[in-house]
């Protein structure tokens, strides 16, 4: 998959893609029916299946003061895209001169003049332009005028209701990892760097890959059963482990990451990528009187872990 960041000057083998349009948050189902769609008009054009998104998400320029909410960096929501076949990507730089395009100087400068995009396919929700003052409607609209085609997707729901990026925070907020991932279609996964912690762990019996989720939406914070993927490396491949995702309120007061113990790992995993899925919410974070009380916790987690991983 080529990614294609500088959408000002683009390379003319660039040009011409069917593509989807989103933030593609999480690339949940929803997404992946607007995603499926926009394949089928590649198919029939002869054209690059493409997916067109913003960078950084439109929220980080509008409620610069929110807690943190994106479900994925872009860095693993490119892998995601990749892993269905997207040619490519178009990370459309979202700062204040696009924000001041109307809805039809973004169809005609964004979507016909730079990226030359054959076809295009939206959500029904899907709003553009100052203000979010243009409509799927309109969009088919200047489609018509300026010689892309449009196709606009109904909501994807489920047996809940709607899916969304929304519905999946709050599942993840309540400590529902599996009701998450009904809906994303995959296991929610917290993907990153392994940086140096505190190495308690290690003290404890129990080292950890410790990974920052700044910017994330975090879930619920406590303890989880987890699938590890190591992407890189001498141990590149797949574990099972427990994760603790918080502030460790044991000691004292820290910003909140995800500490990933793998079961029967040995072995250097600082500065290497790994993805990290939730599988099921075992326990909230706790204080313990004693180290002691905390190893004995522990234990009875990976015990618990082991069984929900090995037995479903």
């Amino acid at each position: 998959m080529r990614i294609i960041r500088d959408t000002l000057y683009i390379d003319p083998a660039d040009r011409g893609a069917a593509a989807a349009v989103g933030n593609f948050d999480g690339v949940h189902l929803g997404h992946r029916a607007v995603i499926d769609i926009a394949r089928a008009a590649a198919q029939s054009a002869g054209a690059p299946l493409g997916v067109m998104t913003f960078e950084p998400h439109p929220r980080q320029l509008f409620a610069r003061d929110a807690a943190p909410f994106r479900l994925m960096n872009a860095a693993a929501r490119a892998e995601a895209l990749g892993k269905l076949g997207v040619e490519k990507l178009y990370e459309v730089p979202f700062n204040p001169a696009l924000v001041a395009l109307t809805p039809r100087e973004f169809a005609q400068k964004i979507i016909h003049d730079r990226l030359g995009l054959a076809h295009v396919v939206v959500g029904q929700d899907f709003c553009f332009g100052k203000d979010r003052a243009g409509t799927a409607q309109d969009l088919m609209t200047f489609g018509a005028e300026m010689g892309f085609g449009v196709t606009v997707v109904p909501m994807v729901k489920n047996d809940d209701g709607r899916i969304s990026s929304t519905a999946i925070r709050t599942a993840l907020t309540d400590g529902r990892p599996r009701d998450a991932a009904a809906m994303l279609g995959h296991r929610h996964r917290i993907v990153g760097e392994v940086i140096r912690g505190d190495q308690r762990g290690r003290d404890l019996g129990y080292p950890t890959a410790n990974m920052s989720i700044a910017g994330l939406h975090p879930p619920k914070f406590g303890v989880y059963a987890v699938v590890v993927d190591v992407h890189e490396g001498p141990h590149a491949g797949s574990y099972h482990g427990a994760a603790s995702i918080g502030v460790r309120p044991m000691f004292g007061e820290n910003l909140p990451n995800c500490e990933t113990f793998l079961f029967d790992f040995k072995g250097d995993l600082y500065g290497a990528e790994i993805s990290v899925g939730l599988v099921e919410y075992l326990r909230g974070e706790e204080k313990f009187d004693s180290l002691d009380a905390l190893i004995t916790q522990m234990d009875a987690d990976c015990a618990r872990a082991r069984d929900i991983l090995t037995n479903g």
